[in-house]
């Protein structure tokens, strides 16, 4: 096919795709770089935003040593931007989730509950992991394994959230930081968020991911 014909060493398939991680690295970029300008509270950015900048920073360093597929980037990208909006912002005062709040007198700003939904949705990032390096064959256990690692995830972010705002309790960021918004069940329904992404990402993009998984496998 003409798109896998090679231009010096390299096919236009894969010219395609570098293009492309190369536009979200400097779309994440330029939202990192904004969330750090005059946030709400810069321990609230370093609290929700910083693991994230982290992971960034990881993902553009070891890019040529494991390149993930797009579509496990396209998810990354998209989580790092959440995060990052809601670090600037915090969650509970993200703007547009606000403006909704107010417009349709909702009990809460339900930005954070996107947050989850969109972490659980990341379990196809763990998914290549866990083929490509932990070579799980696909079926039952790298499905379980996907669940597991998610969940573990999703409940030891909400101990560590917890466990912070003990130790920062009176800070100004600490109340922003934990995101109760009056809600005692807040944290069973961040898991439970993170929980339906996980599985909306099982059931929904599985086979596209194989294709992407193949087509790289294909060119390497």
């Amino acid at each position: 096919m003409g798109i896998l014909k090679k231009r010096g060493g390299i096919t236009l398939q894969e010219n395609k795709r570098n293009y492309y991680h190369l536009f979200l690295a400097i779309i994440v970029l330029g939202f990192m770089v904004w969330s750090l300008i005059n946030p709400k509270s810069y321990g609230g950015w370093a609290a929700d935003a910083g693991p994230f900048a982290l992971i960034v920073i990881v993902a553009l360093f070891t890019y040529k040593k494991f390149t993930f597929t797009s579509l496990s980037y396209t998810f990354l990208a998209i989580l790092a931007i959440l995060e990052f909006i809601g670090g600037h912002y915090t969650f509970q005062d993200e703007p547009f989730f606000h403006w909704l709040k107010e417009k349709y007198d909702l009990k809460r700003n339900y930005y954070d509950r996107l947050g989850h939904l969109m972490m659980g949705i990341s379990a196809i990032i763990f998914r290549e992991v866990l083929i490509r390096i932990a070579h799980i064959r696909k079926g039952f256990w790298l499905t379980f394994y996907c669940f597991s690692i998610l969940m573990m995830i999703s409940a030891l972010y909400e101990i560590v959230e917890m466990l912070t705002y003990k130790m920062v309790q009176g800070k100004s960021f600490a109340k922003g930081f934990l995101g109760l918004q009056g809600d005692k069940w807040d944290s069973e329904w961040d898991m439970t968020m993170a929980l339906i992404g996980t599985i909306l990402a099982l059931l929904i993009f599985t086979k596209w991911h194989n294709k992407f998984l193949q087509n790289k496998k294909g060119s390497m």
